[in-house]
């Protein structure tokens, strides 16, 4: 299946060939990357990461792990060499109405393990693989990027309203036409069971189809809070229960020139006014207003009217 042990070892990652530290580039050479350090996209692609999730459980058949691997900009060339000879299934999806596609990459080996499960086997790819794909891997290939679609629109949906849809008739086993030199973005989405060996699954998108959404990606995204856990949000509040503020009775405020203040002397009288209710505060918050009298041989204000209280008070 798709998350057998590995003879080899596990990783979270599929490796790629990192560059040495390089000086900036001579002018006119081409700039892979025009949009920034990409933030906004690999925001979406985390959003789009658990989406992808339930797809793939119910394809498999299985309970998975989906995460997004971190983004990578390479030249076409670069990026089909990194993934060399091996048979390998390219789903175009239309991005919009214009010409440009996006590319559904998909190993051999997941495509062949997701039609035996299909069909109800245990999810094993033949071994050794077929050298071409079947017309039941093929429909099964554009059947997930139909599937796909919706997804990719929702994680989208906070920058930019883009459709997609699987291309229909389109040979997964032919390249994309793109130049040697065309600069992809890679997102990456691993798929694993437990602490298995995990799968891949790439969307490439060519950074053409890219720029005339260049504004949104520059964008900003702040997902939706998180919703506490209750054991965590009950702990808190009994803890916040638990505070003690100072509660206090204004009876007068009286006011008095600075001369006569600065005249006084002891023995001297101040006289003040109040009336028979008088305002009870908390901290430094007007909690309502009381009447001034005695409860069990000690001084006390009864509470005869309370002011409303928002959050926004507190804050």
């Amino acid at each position: 299946m798709v998350n057998i042990s590995s003879r080899i070892g596990t990783t979270e990652r599929r490796e790629r060939p990192r560059a040495g530290a390089e000086h900036a580039p001579a002018l006119g050479t081409a700039n892979l990357n025009p949009f920034g350090d990409l933030v906004t996209l690999q925001h979406l692609c985390a959003r789009l990461a658990k989406s992808l999730k339930p797809i793939f459980d119910g394809v498999l058949r299985a309970d998975l792990r989906c995460w997004a691997e971190p983004l990578a900009v390479q030249r076409w060339a670069d990026y089909r060499a990194e993934r060399g000879h091996a048979l390998t299934a390219w789903q175009p999806l239309a991005m919009g109405n214009a010409k440009a596609r996006v590319q559904l990459v998909l190993d051999a080996k997941l495509v062949l393990e997701m039609l035996d499960a299909f069909f109800g086997g245990d999810g094993e790819a033949p071994d050794p693989l077929p050298a071409e794909f079947t017309p039941a891997a093929e429909a099964l290939a554009g059947r997930l990027a139909n599937t796909l679609a919706k997804p990719l629109e929702a994680a989208w949906e906070p920058l930019t309203r883009i459709a997609f849809r699987a291309v229909e008739g389109a040979s997964i086993a032919a390249f994309p036409e793109l130049a040697g030199d065309d600069p992809v973005i890679v997102t990456r989405f691993g798929l694993a069971i437990g602490e298995r060996k995990p799968a891949f699954v790439d969307i490439l998108y060519p950074v053409a189809a890219l720029k005339p959404h260049g504004a949104a990606l520059t964008v900003k995204v702040h997902g939706v809070p998180a919703e506490a856990e209750p054991e965590w949000r009950s702990g808190l509040t009994r803890a916040v229960m638990g505070v003690r503020l100072p509660v206090r009775s204004v009876l007068a405020e009286p006011r008095i020139a600075l001369g006569r203040l600065l005249d006084l002397k002891e023995g001297d009288v101040i006289p003040i006014d109040f009336g028979p209710e008088v305002p009870v505060m908390v901290a430094s918050r007007r909690l309502g207003t009381g009447l001034v009298g005695t409860a069990n041989g000690r001084a006390a204000v009864r509470l005869t009217q309370l002011e409303e209280l928002s959050e926004e008070d507190f804050r």
